[in-house]
């Protein structure tokens, strides 16, 4: 009985971390639980939310949402990024550097997510500082955010393709 089962979402959901977290009131204790998520089409758009519900399944659920919110385009060259950057964000810092085809992911996990979700499939990367996830996420968020593709560099400088024969003479 094999079941072809319909994907519900075309983007690659990742959840990061999840938190429960504790308010302390006059009653006693109330539980809530963070979740912080990643979400991308394995194509350049990738994007992050955090939720905070009672449940994990709900807090998931509004971290998606805000993750699709916030979803941004990053540029790629073959299946890796245009330069090496530096993603700084608070006490985190991520290193990034664009691989050869064929090396994979060298990422640990607050990276490999985003950039996994990003649809990367060669990159090197280290996570400098602080291995809070919110901020390494933010970090390596940041980093991406940096990237510029060589066109669009030309286009920035005023230079045509045609200007690439003069400059190598």
């Amino acid at each position: 009985m094999a079941r072809d089962f319909k994907r519900e979402s075309e983007f690659i959901e990742q959840v990061v971390h999840i938190n429960r977290v504790t308010k302390v009131v006059k009653g006693g204790k109330n539980f809530s639980f963070s979740a912080l998520v990643v979400i991308g089409d394995g194509k350049g758009r990738v994007g992050y939310g955090s939720g905070k519900a009672r449940e994990v399944p709900m807090a998931i659920r509004k971290g998606i949402d805000t993750a699709k919110r916030n979803m941004v385009r990053i540029p790629m060259e073959a299946g890796s990024i245009p330069h090496e950057v530096i993603g700084v964000f608070g006490a985190g810092r991520v290193l990034m550097k664009p691989a050869s085809p064929g090396t994979g992911v060298i990422a640990g996990g607050p990276v490999r997510a985003v950039v996994e979700a990003a649809g990367i499939t060669d990159i090197l990367t280290k996570s400098l500082g602080t291995t809070n996830p919110q901020n390494v996420v933010k970090a390596t968020f940041a980093g991406l955010l940096e990237l510029r593709n060589e066109k669009t560099v030309r286009r920035l400088r005023g230079l045509d393709s045609n200007d690439e024969a003069e400059n190598v003479a």
